[in-house]
């Protein structure tokens, strides 16, 4: 029996680890994406600049329980706008989200997508440092607004850039009040977060110790990812 429990312990633990590194390896490339394209955009002057700075970023400041509520409403296989929109293009039935194991975590991925308004604020504040004299320099030179790109703003935003980089990948791994409102870690462990995990183990079973061992594992992990940017940075 207490084998069994061991084991059981360690196939939590992997899963849990997966999962985190799942959501996590998914979320910042996509966030990080998202948010320096809408900065681009609204860097851009276009009409509404500041009604749309505000609506971008307002999600970023809502509490995580009321933005997973919203969702669970928005992904409702029977009532949910999102479904409903796919039948418009013939996707019906449409996914199942968080009543199934395949789609649970990639709605939660898209659930972290609400939240990109304050990075895009911090790379649309970088944007808006870079000097007008080297667009100018480029402009005479002939360059099209991809070499603009990809020699000028992306060179002179790679501090900002990285350092949203390191602030998505420790709150990813921190994933919890989503996965615990929306889905409470199902079906089927499907969206078992470690830091879900460690709630589970310390505040729900009173596993303490072995909590304690969960925190220090993912304090570890978060230190190795954080380190290996730092080190790649250049």
């Amino acid at each position: 029996k207490c084998i069994q429990i061991v084991r059981n312990f360690k196939y939590l633990f992997k899963k849990s680890l997966y999962n985190t590194a799942y959501y996590t390896f998914t979320t910042v490339p996509l966030s990080t994406l998202s948010a320096f394209v809408m900065a681009l955009i609204l860097n851009q002057g276009v009409w509404g600049q500041g009604i749309f700075r505000t609506i971008y970023y307002l999600p970023s400041v809502v509490s995580g329980v009321a933005v997973s509520i919203i969702w669970i409403w928005l992904f409702s296989p029977q009532n949910g706008i999102i479904n409903a929109f796919l039948a418009i293009f013939g996707i019906s039935p449409g996914p199942r989200w968080f009543y199934s194991e395949q789609w649970a975590m990639p709605g939660l991925i898209i659930m972290s997508l609400w939240g990109v308004g304050g990075a895009m604020l911090i790379y649309l504040a970088g944007l808006q440092g870079i000097p007008k004299e080297l667009y100018e320099a480029v402009d005479i030179d002939g360059a099209g607004p991809f070499r603009r790109l990809i020699n000028i703003t992306v060179p002179l935003m790679t501090p900002t850039i990285f350092f949203n980089v390191i602030m998505n990948i420790i709150g990813s791994f921190q994933v919890f009040t989503s996965a615990f409102i929306a889905t409470q870690g199902g079906p089927n462990n499907a969206t078992l977060t470690l830091v879900l995990y460690l709630y589970r183990k310390g505040f729900q079973q009173f596993r303490f110790g072995y909590a304690s061992t969960v925190s220090w594992a993912l304090m570890v992990i978060i230190l190795l990812f954080t380190a290996l940017v730092f080190r790649s940075s250049s």
